[in-house]
């Protein structure tokens, strides 16, 4: 299972970025597709989550502000960015469950988003 993260970049406060995943490779189903966050110094964090059938999760601090979607005839999940904060600024991972075979969490390459004030 291989996912590919993009989308990432420079924006200033205030502005919008669009962060896109795709998942390829051979596996039978994907519950969770989701969204973490590292930023320097810091631990991973959950940004949003966004499980087969079920509403979306999302971290209190980007609640209102980002908004997570799912594609699942491509197997990708979105994560639309507004109202950019500073402290957004992060690697942003993409996270998938696998139901069945292989069964598992898979992580993506990471990809920078970086808000200047």
């Amino acid at each position: 299972v291989q996912l590919q993260a993009s989308g990432g970049g420079m924006v200033q406060a205030g502005g919008s970025l669009r962060l896109s995943c795709a998942a390829s490779g051979t596996f039978f189903s994907i519950n969770v597709m989701g969204w973490y966050r590292q930023a320097p110094g810091k631990q991973r964090e959950l940004v949003a989550k966004a499980p087969s059938g079920s509403s979306p999760n999302y971290a209190d601090s980007v609640k209102g502000r980002f908004t997570i979607s799912r594609d699942n005839a491509k197997n990708t999940v979105y994560l639309q960015m507004n109202s950019l904060k500073p402290e957004d600024t992060a690697v942003y991972y993409c996270n998938a469950v696998i139901l069945g075979y292989p069964k598992g969490g898979y992580w993506g390459q990471g990809t920078l988003v970086t808000v200047s004030s």
